[in-house]
C-alpha cells in the first residue's frame, strides 16, 4: 500500500462521522470536491472501496470500517506525539477536546478562558450535546474529557467529582404557585411539568427526587432543550426542573423564579471524566487537574451572587 496523507485519513474519519461528504467538507472548512478527491485517492491507495452511497447518506464498507478505526488511532497518536514534543520544551500545547452536557455549557467558559489564556499554545475543541451524544463522543474517542452529572454506566471511566451544583423547580413569576408560602411535591404533581428527555442529567435528578419521596413522576411534556423549557415555562405553560446556572439570565430579568419549596434548589454533582483504558493527552490531563482544583470555587462565586439577588444563602459546598 502506498503512503496515505493525514488529510486523507481525516477526510475519511469525518465522512464516516457525518455520513456525508458535504458535512465533512464543512467540518474541515474546505470544498466538497476537495474532500471527494481525498476519498477517491485514499480508495485508490487502499485498492478497495471504503464507502458506499445509501440514499442521501454515505456508509462505510467493511474495508472502510477497518480503515476508519486505524485512521482514528493514527491521527490520535500524531496529536499525542505533538503534545509530548511540546512537553519536552516545557510548553503545554495541543488540542483540548472536551465535551459537556448542555446544562454544563454555562459553567465551562469561566473555566476554559483562564486556562487557555495561561496556555496560548492550546487549541480548543468544545462539543456540547445531550447526555447520550456526549457519551457516544467519548466512546468513539472524539473527545478526551467529558463533563456531566453522573458517570455513564455503559463505559469504564475514570471520573472525579469537582463541584456541587443546584437544580430547581422553576415557574413564571405570575404562576399561581408562586403566591403560595410553601409549595409541596403534590402541588408540582398537579401541574404541567416540563422535563428533559430520558437519560439527561436533569431528568435523572428529578426521577431520583420523586422516587426518594415515594411519588410517581407525572410528566406533562418531554422537551429535549433547556431553552425550549425556559421559554414555555416563562410563558406560563407549566413548571420546569432545570439547572440554576442555565436560568441565571431569566432570573435576573424576571422571566423565571424559583418555586418556594423546602429543599429547592436541590444539589447534584458535576464530574469530569475520561476513558479508563485510554491515556489522555497532557493538555487534557492539565485541564482535568485545573477543573478539579478550581471548579468548586467558581460555582461558589457564581452562586453567591445569584443567591444574594434572591435573598438566599449560597449552599454550594466543597466536594
Amino acid at each position: 500500500m502506498h503512503h496515505a496523507s493525514f488529510r486523507q485519513l481525516q477526510s475519511l474519519v469525518l465522512i464516516a462521522r457525518h455520513e456525508s461528504v458535504s458535512r465533512a467538507a464543512d467540518a474541515m472548512h474546505v470544498t466538497q470536491p476537495a474532500v471527494s478527491l481525498q476519498l477517491r485517492t485514499l480508495e485508490e491507495i487502499a485498492g478497495i472501496a471504503l464507502t458506499r452511497k445509501v440514499g442521501r447518506n454515505i456508509q462505510l464498507t467493511a474495508a472502510g470500517e477497518v480503515m476508519v478505526d486505524f485512521s482514528e488511532r493514527i491521527l490520535r497518536l500524531w496529536e499525542q506525539a505533538a503534545d509530548e514534543l511540546a512537553a519536552l520544551q516545557g510548553v503545554t500545547s495541543g488540542t483540548l477536546r472536551i465535551g459537556a452536557v448542555t446544562t454544563a455549557e454555562h459553567l465551562l467558559p469561566p473555566l476554559l478562558v483562564p486556562f487557555t489564556l495561561e496556555r496560548p499554545d492550546v487549541r480548543l475543541k468544545l462539543q456540547v450535546g445531550n447526555r447520550a451524544e456526549i457519551v457516544n463522543m467519548l466512546a468513539r474517542h472524539e473527545i478526551d474529557l467529558a463533563i456531566m452529572g453522573t458517570p455513564p454506566r455503559e463505559l469504564r471511566t475514570n471520573a472525579a467529582r469537582f463541584a456541587r451544583h443546584p437544580m430547581a423547580f422553576v415557574a413564571s413569576p405570575a404562576h399561581p404557585l408562586m403566591k403560595k408560602r410553601k409549595v409541596s411535591l403534590q402541588d408540582v404533581m398537579a401541574c404541567n411539568l416540563l422535563v428533559r428527555e430520558r437519560g439527561s442529567g436533569t431528568r435523572t435528578a428529578i426521577e431520583r427526587l420523586f422516587r426518594d419521596a415515594g411519588h410517581p413522576l407525572n410528566i406533562g411534556s418531554e422537551v429535549s432543550s433547556n431553552e425550549a423549557i425556559k421559554r414555555m415555562v416563562s410563558a406560563g405553560l407549566g413548571l420546569g426542573f432545570l439547572s440554576v446556572h442555565a436560568c441565571a439570565l431569566e432570573f435576573e430579568t424576571g422571566l423565571l423564579a424559583i418555586l418556594p419549596m423546602q429543599e429547592n434548589p436541590v444539589e447534584a454533582d458535576w464530574h469530569v471524566m475520561h476513558l479508563t483504558d485510554q491515556p489522555i493527552p497532557k493538555v487534557a490531563a492539565a485541564f482535568q487537574d485545573y477543573v478539579i482544583d478550581n471548579g468548586q470555587d467558581l460555582v461558589r462565586r457564581e452562586l453567591e451572587g445569584f443567591y444574594k439577588k434572591i435573598g438566599r444563602k449560597a449552599r454550594a459546598s466543597a466536594p
